[in-house]
């Protein structure tokens, strides 16, 4: 595969981190047209049930993105990224990684 660039890299770090954190079975990472990062790990809770990407999201339109440059998870190979387009629109680059942070599969939004 492709080598990232550190922008890239940093991402992976932060998804692999929220993920890390809890436990939990996906981690996600997003850079908005501004550069600002955002990350989120899995909720699975009996009232409350969040994808680790539809969390980051949700932060980025919290805090005012418009659009999404990049996206990484980590720990799942089949995530829906339906929620991306919402805000990035078609052809954001997604990344889907292992665990150690390999990028598994590469494909657009």
């Amino acid at each position: 595969m492709t080598e990232l660039s550190q922008e890239d890299n940093k991402l992976v770090t932060l998804a692999r981190g929220a993920r890390g954190r809890i436990g939990a079975t996906e981690g996600a990472a997003i850079r908005d047209e501004m550069g600002r990062t955002y990350s989120g790990a899995t909720v699975d809770r009996p009232h409350l049930k969040i994808t680790a990407l539809e969390l980051a999201v949700a932060q980025a339109v919290a805090s005012g993105a418009t659009a999404i440059e990049c996206v990484v998870i980590v720990g799942a190979t089949d995530a829906d990224t339906a929620c991306v387009v919402d805000l990035g629109g078609n052809g954001v680059p997604v990344l889907l990684c292992a665990s150690d942070g390999t990028v598994q599969e590469r494909r657009l939004s």
